[in-house]
């Protein structure tokens, strides 16, 4: 199988789409102003406790207070107090988690009442980002993840990954890192460990620790709220969940993100380094990969797969449920219940891809088209659990029960990738008047007009959809080579498969995008709307 990954770096956001023989499987998307991350480490405040939920709201600098649930609060939380009231209260002690005594684990049936208190100040890691009118998610369990292991101060124990099969292997990872490992440090060896030398574990071990140490000189100098700790760049952490040494290719079209990703590829794997290429065409990486077109189609509401047949797919704020329709299937087997049988396996394939591309968590509830075998529903039950094999996230899935209904939960982390693919009208900005799509090339050579001899830019790039772009550059002399001869030929065209029919971006030589749109575009449909109310009002 055939892996790439290809990395769209924008001013607003970064997008990493992960293609399995040039399909679509996973997409990333996160803001690059984004201002809360799983993995980002606070300095917080208790604010409030609350008895009967067993938990606290602590104040980290967002909007809504975190959530701090006892049971996230971790085993070892007496010696992680132990050491805070130290390391913040008396920063002239020693702050070395190595040289302190373990206290006793405190009760995992205890309450919030008997170990915080408001006011008190805390170290707290994000475990999930605020999801719809909810804030952050916390733990005091902290931890630094590696490419190779997880780093948990204050623990005790080490973890193999469940992944690696060999107990010679399970057990010599296990004595080497025993052997590196400082005292009151926890390690969960992860699935790349696998084979790694010493060298290696060494390497990344100290790595973590240093920034653990970072984490506490910084906690002894902040005032509460603060930021703590954070990845050096939110890209790297992206690439590091998703990376496999397997990979044929890493397409990146930023100069400064594809150095970083070129750095952390030769580190974590020096054999790989050259899979990491740099793309520079001025047609957008996601049209030149198929990608644009692929989640034009695999998102909103409606998804067609196989033969006809498609799912619908809704979210709520509760759980996302999705129904199997068989549609105008042409390819029908013999009977009814082989074909059935057949357009649920399909839909399973979909929607095992769809759970990894929208990262959809929580409660899935999936309606398959009845089926009157036994066997057969066991067929499908076993076929979900083969193709979810795959997905990183954890996932439980229960068998069909008897109204046809499968339930699947799968761990929330961030709020489901949910893509409009809908377009509102670029012409009446979706006021419902639109202007003759026979004079959109007059707009656009008004445009070229406006920003060659009033803004006086000589090289941009012009972007419109498709079907536009080849009407401009049909024939001898095209359009756009009439243009190019009145505005200089250091003016290029190209097709953008995100645009909308009559819509129309422009790019500098420096990639920055400049706004062409002016009032009167925006309200002249506005204006015509208001006439014709008017026009209607003086008619009654």
């Amino acid at each position: 199988m055939k892996s790439e990954l290809i990395v769209d770096v924008q001013p607003s956001e970064v997008s990493i789409a992960l293609l399995e023989d040039s399909r679509l499987v996973s997409l990333q998307k996160e803001a690059r102003n984004i201002a809360y991350a799983v993995g980002d480490i606070y300095l917080a405040k208790v604010k409030k406790l609350m008895p009967g939920l067993n938990a606290a709201f602590v104040n980290v600098g967002y909007e809504k207070d975190a959530f701090l649930h006892y049971l996230d609060l971790g085993s070892q939380f007496s010696t992680y107090s132990a050491f805070l009231k130290n390391a913040i209260t008396d920063r002239k002690t020693d702050a070395s988690v190595s040289k302190m005594k373990r206290q006793p684990d405190i009760d995992k049936h205890g309450t919030i009442t008997n170990v915080l208190q408001p006011g008190q100040e805390l170290l707290v890691q994000i475990v999930k980002e605020p999801i719809s009118s909810k804030g952050p998610r916390l733990t005091t369990e902290i931890t630094f993840t590696g490419r190779y292991m997880v780093l948990i101060p204050f623990g005790d124990k080490i973890s193999v990954s469940t992944k690696i099969k060999t107990t010679e292997e399970k057990l010599r990872l296990r004595q080497l890192i025993d052997s590196i490992r400082p005292k009151n440090f926890g390690i969960i060896i992860r699935t790349s460990a696998e084979g790694k030398s010493v060298r290696d574990l060494h390497h990344e071990l100290r790595t973590l620790l240093r920034c653990w140490e970072e984490t506490v000189a910084k906690a002894r100098t902040a005032t509460a709220p603060a930021l703590i700790f954070e990845e050096e760049s939110r890209i790297v952490g992206m690439l590091r969940d998703v990376f496999s040494p397997t990979f044929e290719s890493i397409h990146v079209n930023d100069k400064d993100t594809y150095s970083q990703i070129a750095k952390y590829v030769e580190l974590i794997s020096p054999e790989s380094k050259d899979i990491v290429k740099l793309y520079d065409s001025d047609t957008p990486i996601f049209d030149h990969f198929n990608i644009t077109r692929q989640i034009k189609s695999s998102f909103g509401k409606t998804v067609s797969f196989k033969s006809g047949a498609y799912v619908i797919i809704e979210h709520t704020e509760a759980l996302h449920v999705i129904d199997v329709n068989s549609g105008n299937r042409s390819k029908a087997a013999p009977d009814q219940e082989s074909n059935t049988l057949e357009v649920n396996l399909r839909a399973a394939d979909e929607i095992a891809r769809q759970l990894r591309l929208r990262d959809m968590g929580g409660i899935i509830v999936v309606d398959f088209i009845d089926m009157n075998k036994a066997e057969n529903r066991q067929k499908l039950y076993e076929h979900m659990r083969e193709v979810m094999a795959n997905d990183r996230a954890r996932h439980n899935i229960l068998p069909l029960s008897k109204f046809g209904l499968m339930q699947i939960t799968r761990q929330r982390v961030r709020p489901a990738l949910d893509i409009i693919t809908s377009e509102d009208c670029p012409s009446c900005h979706g006021k419902g008047e639109v202007q003759p799509s026979l004079l959109f090339t007059d707009t656009l050579h008004e445009k070229l007009d406006y920003l060659v001899n009033t803004l006086k830019v000589k090289d941009f790039v012009l972007y419109v959809h498709p079907y536009v772009a080849a009407y401009l550059k049909k024939g001898f002399p095209s359009l756009y080579r009439k243009w190019q001869w009145e505005y200089g030929f250091r003016f290029r065209l190209y097709p953008d498969e995100s645009l909308a029919y009559l819509q129309y971006r422009v790019l500098d030589s420096q990639r920055n995008e400049i706004d062409l749109k002016e009032e009167k575009d925006i309200a002249s449909s506005a204006t015509k709307n208001k006439s014709r109310t008017n026009n209607r009002t003086k008619e009654e």
